[in-house]
């Protein structure tokens, strides 16, 4: 598989996939719908609530983290996490203004 090449893209471009890929996954959205819902961090198993192994919920929990949509500390044995609220409104702006920007054409009839 050949490389990316992110850096023909703008930063912002770049930055709108990363945080596309939070939501590219059902497992990801799960996660994010229930720290959305609990509205505050999410101090526990989250793999009794997802039904998922250790293992999956812990590599989806690292890819979120590491875009930086939520945020946790692991302090063994707790692990917490809740949505980062400053990367959330990026995401939520980012996917309104590329979603907005379109104007409904008749092109393809």
């Amino acid at each position: 598989m050949g490389l990316t090449k992110t850096e023909i893209f703008t930063d912002e471009q770049n930055r709108i996939a990363d945080l596309a890929k939070a939501f590219a996954h059902p497992a990801r959205v799960a996660i994010l719908q229930l720290l959305v819902a609990r509205k505050a961090c999410v101090c526990g198993d989250l793999v009794d609530e997802l039904e998922l192994a250790q293992a999956t919920v812990s590599q989806h929990l690292k890819e979120l983290k590491r875009i930086g949509i939520i945020q946790g500390e692991i302090n063994p044995p707790r692990v917490c996490y809740c949505i980062n609220p400053p990367v959330w409104e990026e995401a939520r702006q980012a996917f309104g203004s590329v979603l907005e920007s379109f104007e409904s054409v008749t092109c393809c009839n």
